[in-house]
């Protein structure tokens, strides 16, 4: 995914850069990328891109359901939720969302170091012009004049023009710096103290303007809780795992290989979240990553491929259970045991479908 943005936010008005997904903090964990086209530059603020679905972009009837259920919250004007553990796609989600929507988007990734001023914009420091007239030799004219330089930042940009918002794990931010959240979402005003002595302090939330959060478990490290008045204003989505097919589709479309292939890899994931108590890893990006691997190596999955049974052993033995027996893990021994099951049995449908 390219995503070509003008930087006019940052004083280097008209030119253009083209960021990747690392440099924006996506990442390929749930559906396939998107593209973008365009940039949609507020006047003195922030830049806004356009996204645009891909036409790799991986859908599933779940995909189309969630989408659409999210469209409608967001058509009638509700913020939208999306909330789950790591590894489930919200990210991806929300874009594709935002890209049905036709808006330019505001991407903001929610950081323990924001407040308010983050969000909203802050006073930059000041402007000074002195003008000396000295056009009559006998006559000395000087005025002084000092005005007050105002950075606004990406809340702003959005509410005033209309953007879609995006607020990425935004329950990493701190709760009080998402306090100037709650009259954008209720009253449908943004409150600008810095700015009342000319604006009157507030601004108006532009009609088209929509907000997509997402949020990981409160547990995570980093993750604060969000406050109940908050929450009361969102329509909260919660994601899980996608279905087999759905995962099947991604594996295969992140990598390209064979849809076999991609099964396997999937049924051993899918089997090992099976393993410990509450657990939810390995999650998608593992079977990317396995499914990428292979590719590379132009390996198969079968238990007598060696690529297979090591990248296996890598990408899952990340302690992801935490199960262990005399200090030390039973994940490879369990990833060891996943992998002949899913092949076995994959075997045995091959040697049935034969027999007929």
């Amino acid at each position: 995914m390219k995503i070509s943005q003008g930087l006019n936010g940052a004083g280097v008005g008209g030119s253009e850069h083209s960021l990747s997904p690392e440099e924006l903090g996506l990442e390929s964990d749930g559906l396939a990328e998107l593209g973008a086209v365009g940039a949609a530059e507020g006047e003195g603020g922030p830049a806004a891109f356009v996204p645009e679905a891909s036409a790799g972009f991986v859908s599933s009837p779940q995909v189309e359901e969630l989408t659409q259920r999210a469209l409608t919250y967001l058509d009638i004007g509700y913020p939208l939720h999306l909330a789950g553990f790591a590894g489930t796609g919200k990210t991806t989600l929300a874009f594709h969302i935002a890209a049905k929507l036709g808006r330019p988007v505001i991407l903001i990734h929610g950081d323990d170091e924001f407040a308010s001023s983050d969000l909203t914009g802050k006073d930059v420091g000041y402007r000074k012009l002195k003008l000396i007239d000295n056009y009559i030799h006998s006559v000395l004219r000087s005025e002084e004049n000092m005005r007050v330089l105002w950075m606004e930042n990406r809340l702003t940009t959005a509410c005033r023009d209309g953007y879609t918002l995006i607020y990425d794990e935004f329950n990493r931010s701190r709760p009080e710096a998402n306090n100037v959240l709650l009259s954008v979402l209720e009253e449908r005003m943004l409150s600008l103290p810095a700015l009342g002595r000319v604006q009157g302090g507030y601004i108006e939330v532009h009609p088209e303007f929509r907000a997509i959060f997402t949020s990981n478990p409160e547990e995570y490290a980093g993750a604060h809780k969000t406050p109940d008045a908050l929450l009361d204003r969102l329509i909260t989505i919660n994601l899980g795992h996608y279905d087999r097919d759905t995962e099947v589709k991604i594996a295969a479309a992140q990598s390209g290989i064979a849809q076999a292939d991609a099964e396997l890899i999937v049924d051993v994931v899918r089997k090992l979240r099976t393993v410990g108590v509450n657990n939810h890893r390995p999650t998608i990006r593992a079977c990317i990553a396995i499914a990428r691997i292979l590719a590379r190596r132009a390996a198969r999955a079968r238990i007598d491929d060696d690529v297979f049974r090591w990248a296996c052993r890598d990408v899952l033995s990340a302690e992801t259970a935490k199960v262990k027996r005399d200090g030390e893990s039973l994940m490879p021994r369990m990833i060891d045991e996943a992998v002949r099951h899913v092949c076995g049995r994959s075997r045995k449908r091959a040697r049935k479908a034969a027999a007929r």
